[in-house]
């Protein structure tokens, strides 16, 4: 059994007060054209709604060598959040990287890439390894985070 994290509501509170990211750059107003991955709630933007692009850190640990910052979309506004905490609906089908992480913050070798076919298949085998204590699914062709899977 696992749990899917959107991106906290404290984090997008924090980026929509203070118009500043985890880089201190401002965040950047998007009108989505439609099919923007929005990470506050796990689903596809549609056209015209009011997005913020900005730089994202996802809390691994200060001394991870792992740690990186990468752009992700949110709703400019605070919004219901995911519909549940299973595997994105909207999200089933597309091809991601899971990438497993130890206590320390450091990349496991379970990692790897998924069809979308089966996502709870995969993320069941990776959290089968006891050293691993969270996995970020990743988009394959930009890089950009989607979300973090706990136990």
């Amino acid at each position: 059994m696992f749990t899917v994290h959107a991106i906290d509501a404290g984090t997008l509170e924090s980026v929509r007060r203070t118009g500043r990211d985890a880089s201190g750059n401002p965040p950047r107003p998007w009108t989505a054209e439609g099919g923007e991955p929005v990470r506050c709630c796990l689903r596809d933007a549609e056209p015209g709604e009011r997005l913020l692009l900005f730089g994202f850190d996802p809390k691994l640990p200060p001394d991870s060598p792992y740690r990186e910052l990468g752009a992700v979309f949110a709703h400019a506004e605070p919004c219901a959040g995911p519909a549940g905490t299973g595997y994105p609906a909207g999200w089933r089908g597309r091809p991601q990287v899971l990438r497993a992480y130890d206590a320390r913050g450091w990349i496991h070798p379970s990692t790897r890439t998924h069809d979308g076919t089966d996502p709870e298949a995969e993320l069941a085998d990776i959290l089968a390894h006891p050293e691993v204590v969270r996995v970020d699914s990743r988009n394959i062709a930009y890089g950009c985070y989607m979300f973090t899977v706990t136990r």
